[in-house]
């Protein structure tokens, strides 16, 4: 991986793990680093996703694996939120 596909996955987590917390109602108390970790990851698996069901190479935007990755993140932000929420003083 080069510096280039780095700093394009980061801004592309970041973008898809905005999303992901525009999803889900309510306020995440997450920091943003962490929403960033969690769109990266909900963009791999979200690509995987719609490999496995043929629609990730598509004419255009791929709008179906779109869809696919910020739910993903969205349900990564409902985890992340329950899990990182706990661990705080009260």
């Amino acid at each position: 991986m080069t510096v280039t596909g780095i700093i394009t996955a980061i801004i592309i987590g970041a973008i898809i793990g905005a999303l992901g917390r525009l999803v889900v109602p309510g306020r995440q108390n997450i920091p943003i680093w962490l929403t960033i970790v969690v769109g990266i990851v909900a963009a791999f698996i979200g690509t995987a996703i719609a490999g496995a069901f043929g629609v990730a190479a598509t004419g255009g935007i791929d709008w179906i694996e779109l869809l696919l990755q910020v739910a993903v993140a969205a349900v990564g932000v409902i985890i992340t939120v329950s899990l990182y929420g706990r661990r705080g003083v009260r």
